[in-house]
């Protein structure tokens, strides 16, 4: 995945979280997500997570319907308060069922089959005939005329489903009529509207389950009857399951919960001392959010992270016998492979091309089987079936039977390893889409997991699958014997989770990517992209073992090592909990219980039963909520299917199992009660092995059956976790009683109160931290998943609730996060807008604007992060495993989307034009307003086309420009949506080379302007604004002869000579020794004001370079770096990077030691060797690494655009103490956006000015200032830069080349300034910076920042570009030059 995929996800994407079509819709801890939603509090049965309704289809801006991902579920049992049948045109039935709920809803079904069915219709209110027109309707619904609403139907088979929500109270009806748009036919009822009224109230039975506080009340009257004897946990626990059994079977002889509770209180009243309630916490409307100091909740843990480029992978793998034959079929065949696929079995593989080329499509397989291969086969015209092949194409040695064909494969072994057996077949047009086959070897028949194994002719193949490549960039070794052992995983749960925990101290060895690696393996595995199970039977408690030995070592490593938490997270999400085989086992046993109970011991239920007892996996979530729903939708078998279809399981994968499911359920009425009470257990059994991030679940682990209301036995508590928080039990109950309500915002407050009193344990050893961990996972699925609920009502909201949204994700995200420093610091950014907007702060808005594009590129180095640690791994894991290349090439999106880093996004969008607006921002930054006409390009990075040349006038569109790069020749323009600063170095060369360049903030005007690549396009840039519109050539050829008339003047350098001296004071600063950074500074001496301070400098002059590289003692530096000069002129750019290193071998002379420290002495400088010989050292490295930038890419390829002699360049330095900076700032005394020159233009940056004029993300703070009011300074933006650098007491040697002053050439900034100590980044609070909340003091800063351009510039006559610091409110001016 490119940067051009990261920079696509943060700025366009996350709005549409797409689910393809070929990808299994799995939740985010990647257990299939299943059911339907349903409101949920304490003492009711709860089937599911309760978290987020079921996938709805939006549609794209392409027109498609795309799902979205259920990520948790929450199923309830709405009694059914209206069904109604109609019969149309005498042979269509229509069944109108309408259920009640927290929202009602009407679902509609007609036995149809025509594919354009719209359902016309209103809603009746406050008994007024006329219709009224809900707020809440289903996805591509359209308002007709303002007096009814369409909706499409869905099909699905034969049928036509539609569902309606209604969740306006005071509708008590709904009408419609069924408009067949195909067929221009009305179908209405009796000649009238269908009219269907609405439960005006609920009326819910929830009373399937025991109450938990019964239970305890019936464990301890066992407990009195037993003499009050000490259990120990094992008894207790059993004795409260022995209470809920009994409890269970007076349910079944006929009593009522009530009957239970009067019976039970009653006894209980007689004999129990009842205890004072609780104090209760929280209201049940809102919560009271704690203060906290969020700079506690910062984490500095950053994991060691190489490079991977820089990686030096093991010996290369050796090709494969199949992957050799491979590439010389591609190199046969005159087109490109349309498809590719490999399937691995049995330690073989199979490998399947296919190409087409001219009306034909050609088959290649080959298999490196040892044993003589049949191949069974047919080929298809719709999928799934076998049809004779014509016997005119029918390969050598084939021999036709009853629908299909035997060929036997041909051995090959022309120039490969070792034999391969091979298959060709081509066949004429393109009336067949597929070729099913299955292998013989002997006596055995070989099928692709229980199913035949298909070639689709029809589906290209978007990605073909790569080769392994080296690994570069992963814990390889590990990688590699993650491959060898898949074959053994396969076999079942069991092997997977027990080969992953023998890996665990391996992954730890390997440091981050290892468990990376083990991410990437596990994730493959929770995506159905790995087999799951193949001819093994395994035992749940088997499963559920091996889950707790993987998740237990994962635990200890979390505990021990917390810089790789954030991975560790991830692979837990995917595995679930486990339990030392409990809740494992209880699979299998409660299934026979429901059988038994329930009479349906045959059929689909025996079926499953057999499969479960044989290997239970996340399938069997789906499966029993498809069954949950079919039963209660009055065993509708179409609910059935299409819960399993919409959640990926299909006929063909129950038939696919080892013990397949081939029956569909069939109940009777008698049944249905029991069976949804039990499969409602059920559902929390399965989902407790199945379903780590499970909130009911995961806080029933931590809590244990316990009644906070009613705390008469506390021994009788089923192992709950010590040491949680005091109250923390109201605080989950707060969570689980709103988390389906349509207002999130109070369940978002309970969610992150809950992680954030967790955390503290997070922080430390704990016997049951894996718990605590994925109670913890299963609260940020719930953010997120709420959030993504709450969309709808941000859809009118202000700023102030999008901000106060955002705060909250951030605050997620970072709670999730190794490294959340940057996060921290945007949140209290969120924070301090919230407190601007509510003080009616002129500049929120602006201010707030700044604290978006930071989030922005927080999310942005996320992303990045992700991609370097995640992406080499999955391609390369991926292709050794044989995983289908589209699910590799997406890993890391997927990833990213499955996070809280995509809410955010959205959230940042959606609030990002209301900000611009709000502060008069408009869509547009114009840093150089020149008008132009050109062809558009667009490109990822402008630092990749920043050597081009382009032989015709070009726009660039650039995705990322980063400050510091080159504009290539032939550009005449370039927009970008990132943000570099005005004054940085590529936007000063764009204003010197009159090149138009601007930012874009508005994504709808970037992406019309990335899809006019290739036309023509005249701009018209104002200060604000740019205008564009396509053109004809015509207007580009009168633009062309314009211009012939504006020749570029023609510069030359003049090459410098040594002049005997190694070192001179300021005093001594000339033309003929030292550039003009260090005249300019010797020149203001003695000059400014005395407010102004001007660091004391010395310089190594011209031709001291090349002295020192003359010397006997460089001789052998000499003469490399010029056999690496001739390689370089003759066009090996390569030879830069190695010219630079050898510069770095100089020897210093004697002389120059001895001189240098004589000057700096005597000019009160501080001599670095006073410090020791290690500090000379440092200094004389960074006096060689300025003259090394002399062959910096930039610089070089610069000199040689405008044609100047690259030899003649010479490299003075400029020898200055470093004031540790508070500020930075640049000034141009012309405003260089508009060219006023009334108006003097700055930027300051907090710390080192290296973080203005680098390519360091974000921007700095701007104003400007009238130069007849210096004193009243306006703030144009506030700074978004997330890194400040800060260095010790230091020097620092400057560049200052002959060639940064010449006449029409921006020399400036080509050319590298080196401290002789590195600098600290620092990641900056700027809630906590005077210069942005102390307004006087911003005032005082920014006026003497422009009082000292406007001295300067008087000082010269003309327009000046300053740089300087200040530190501890005194002002120093650095260096200055002309304007360009």
């Amino acid at each position: 995945m490119s940067n051009s995929v990261v920079h696509h996800l943060l700025n366009r994407g996350f709005t549409r979280p797409v689910s393809f079509e070929h990808r299994n819709k799995l939740n985010s801890s990647c257990v299939p997500a299943v059911g339907k939603i349903g409101k949920s509090s304490l003492g009711t049965q709860l089937y599911g997570k309760g978290l987020q309704k079921t996938g709805r289809r939006l549609i794209t801006e392409t027109g498609r319907p795309v799902s979205f991902v259920t990520r948790a579920v929450l199923a309830m049992d709405p009694a059914s308060q209206t069904v109604e049948k109609f019969n149309l045109d005498g042979n269509i039935d229509l069944l109108v069922e309408v259920t009640s709920a927290t929202v009602r809803e009407v679902n509609i079904q007609i036995a149809h089959t025509s594919d354009s069915l719209l359902l016309h219709w209103g809603a009746i209110r406050d008994n007024n005939e006329k219709w009224v027109l809900p707020s809440r309707c289903p996805d591509r619904t359209i308002n007709y005329k303002n007096r009814a609403l369409r909706t499409p139907f869905v099909k699905s088979g034969g049928n036509s489903y539609l569902k309606l929500e209604i969740d306006d109270n005071a509708i008590h009806a709904i009408e419609f009529l069924i408009f067949d748009e195909s067929r221009n036919k009305w179908y209405k009822s009796n000649g009238q509207n269908f009219h269907i009224n609405l439960p005006t109230e609920r009326n819910v039975d929830h009373n399937v389950s025991v109450p938990e506080d019964l239970v305890q009340i019936q464990a301890y009257l066992r407990w009195e009857r037993n003499g009050k004897q000490n259990y120990s946990p094992e008894k207790e626990k059993e004795e409260y399951e022995v209470a809920r059994t009994e409890l269970r079977e007076e349910m079944m002889r006929g009593a009522s919960v009530e009957d239970l509770r009067a019976k039970l209180l009653k006894k209980d009243n007689n004999t129990i001392s009842k205890q004072p309630k609780q104090k209760q916490h929280f209201s049940t409307e809102k919560i009271q959010r704690k203060a906290r100091d969020l700079n506690k909740l910062i984490c500095k843990h950053v994991a060691d992270f190489v490079d991977p480029k820089s990686i030096s992978s093991t010996e290369p793998r050796a090709l494969t016998t199949l992957e050799l034959y491979a590439i010389a079929k591609e190199e046969q065949e005159t087109t490109p492979v349309f498809s590719k696929k490999t399937f691995k079995l049995e330690g073989s593989t199979i490998l399947v091309l296919v190409s087409k080329l001219s009306g034909k499509t050609k088959i290649h397989l080959a298999t490196d089987f040892k044993e003589p291969i049949t191949l069974h086969w047919a080929l298809s015209q719709n999928g799934g079936e076998w049809l004779d092949p014509p016997s005119d194409i029918l390969p050598p040695n084939s021999l036709p039977v009853r629908g299909a064909v035997d060929t036997q494969l041909t051995i090959s072994s022309t120039d490969l390893p070792s034999p391969v057996q091979t298959f060709e077949l081509e066949i004429e047009g393109d009336s067949y889409k597929g070729m099913p086959f299955v292998l013989n070897v002997g006596e055995r028949w070989i099928k692709n997991n229980d199913s035949d194994f298909y070639v689709d002719f029809a589906k290209e193949e978007k990605h073909v699958q790569k080769d392994h490549g080296d690994g570069k960039g992963t814990a390889k070794n590990l990688l590699d014997k993650i491959a060898d052992l898949e074959s053994e995983a396969q076999k079942s749960f069991m092997h997977r989770f027990n080969i992953a925990a023998d890996l665990v101290d391996e992954a730890k060895n390997a440091g981050q990517l290892g468990f990376a690696g083990i991410l990437v393996w596990m994730r493959f595995m929770a995506t159905r992209q790995l087999v799951w199970n193949k001819s093994y039977n395994v035992k749940p408690r088997e499963i559920s073992q091996a889950q707790d030995r993987l998740t237990g070592g994962l635990q200890n490593v979390y505990a021990s090592y917390p810089e790789y938490r954030e991975l560790l997270r991830m692979i837990m999400s995917t595995v679930g909990r486990g339990g030392e085989g409990d809740v494992g086992q209880r699979i299998r046993d409660e299934i026979l219980v429901i059988q038994s109970k329930n009479n349906c011991k045959g059929g689909m239920m025996e079926q499953w039963h057999q499969k479960l007892h044989n290997n239970t996996s996340p399938d069997d979530v789906i499966i029993c909520q498809a069954l949950m729903d079919y039963i209660k939708s009055d065993f509708d078998m179409s609910v059935y299917w299409k819960t399993l279809n919409d959640n990926g399981i299909t006929k063909e994968r129950l038939l696919s199992y080892d013990r397949a499911i081939r029956s569909e359920p069939g109940f009777s009425s008698e049944q249905k009660d029991g069976l949804l009470r039990d499969l409602g257990h059920y559902m929390r059994t399965l989902k407790a092995v199945h379903s780590g991030a499970d909130l009911e679940s995961a806080i029933q682990n931590c809590m244990g059956y316990q009644d906070d209301a009613r705390g008469f036995m506390v021994g009788v508590q089923i192992n709950p976790i010590s040491g949680l928080p005091s109250g923390y039990p109201d605080l989950l109950r707060f969570v689980l009683e709103h988390v389906e309500e349509k207002n999130v915002e109070p369940l978002l407050e309970g969610l992150l109160e809950a992680r954030q009193e967790l955390r503290p344990l997070l922080l430390k050893s704990h016997d049951r931290l894996k718990d605590l961990l994925f109670l913890d996972l299963a609260l940020d699925s719930t953010v997120r998943t709420a959030i993504e609920r709450g969309y709808e009502q941000l859809n009118d909201a202000g700023p102030e609730k999008i901000m106060y949204f955002i705060s909250l994700v951030l605050e997620n995200l970072a709670l999730s996060s190794d490294d959340n420093e940057d996060l921290i610091y945007c949140l209290k950014g969120w924070q301090f807008a919230l407190s601007m907007f509510r003080s009616k702060k002129d500049h929120w808005a602006l201010y707030a604007k700044s604290v978006l594009d930071r989030s922005r590129l927080a999310l942005q180095s996320k992303a990045e992060r992700y991609l370097e640690i995640l992406q080499p791994s999955a391609e390369y894991l991926g292709s050794c495993l044989g995983v289908e290349q589209w699910a590799i090439s997406i890993f890391t999106e997927e990833i990213i989307r499955a996070g809280s880093a995509a809410a955010l996004s959205s959230l940042v969008n959606r609030l990002d034009p209301v900000l611009r607006q709000t502060a008069n921002l408009g869509s547009w930054q114009v840093i150089s307003p020149v008008e132009v006409v050109g062809y558009v390009i667009v490109v990822d990075e402008l630092l990749t086309v920043q050597n081009k040349t382009y032989d015709r006038p070009t726009i660039i569109v650039a995705n990322r420009v980063r400050g510091e790069e080159e504009i290539p020749d032939g550009a005449v323009a370039v927009l970008t949506p990132d943000m570099p600063d005005v004054l940085s170095h590529v936007s000063v060369r764009a204003r010197n080379g009159k090149i138009c360049f601007a930012t874009c903030f508005d994504s709808g005007i970037l992406a019309d302007l990335q899809a006019m690549d290739g036309k023509l396009l005249s701009l018209k840039p104002t200060s604000a604004d740019v205008v564009y519109r396509e053109v004809n050539d015509s207007e580009l050829s009168n633009l062309s002869s314009d211009n012939l008339e504006e020749a570029p003047p023609s510069i030359s350098l003049v090459k410098k000579q040594f002049v005997g001296r190694y070192a001179i004071s300021s005093e001594e600063f000339t033309n003929d020794l030292v550039g003009a950074k260090s005249r300019n500074i010797g020149y203001l001496k003695g000059k400014v004001p005395s407010w102004v301070g001007i660091p004391t400098s010395v310089a190594l002059p011209f031709g001291v370079f090349e002295k020192v590289l003359s010397e006997k003692a460089n001789q052998a530096v000499n003469e490399k770096l010029q056999v690496l000069k001739k390689s370089l002129d003759e066009g090996d750019q390569d030879a830069l990077g190695e010219i630079r290193k050898t510069v770095l071998g100089l020897v210093a002379p004697a002389e120059l030691v001895e001189e240098l420290k004589s000057t700096m002495k005597k000019s009160d400088m501080p001599w670095p060797g006073d410090e020791g010989e290690q500090r000379w050292e440092q200094a004389w490295a960074a006096i060689k690494k300025v003259w090394a930038s002399k062959w910096n890419e930039r610089a070089y390829f610069s000199t040689k655009k405008v044609k100047l002699d690259h030899d003649y360049l010479c490299m003075a330095v400029l020898v200055q103490e470093v004031i540790n900076a508070d500020y930075a700032f640049v000034i141009h005394t012309t405003n260089p956006s508009s060219g006023d020159s009334s108006e003097i233009y700055a930027e300051v940056v907090k710390g080192l000015g290296e973080t203005l004029v680098g390519a360091y993300p974000g921007r700095s703070l701007s104003f400007i200032t009238k130069k007849n009011n210096l004193d009243s300074p306006l703030v144009l933006g506030y700074p978004s830069k997330p890194i400040g650098l800060f260095i010790r007491r230091s020097i620092i040697f400057r560049s200052d080349s002959n060639g940064e002053d010449l006449e029409g050439y921006a020399g400036a900034g080509l050319y590298d300034s080196v401290p002789m100590d590195e600098e600290d980044k620092v990641v900056l609070d700027y809630t906590t910076d005077p210069l942005i909340t102390d307004e006087s003091f911003q005032k005082k800063i920014l006026s003497d920042i422009a009082r000292a351009g406007d001295a300067i510039e008087k000082l010269y006559g003309t327009a000046q570009d300053i740089e300087g610091v200040i530190r501890d409110g005194k002002l120093y001016v650095v260096q200055t030059r002309p304007q360009v």
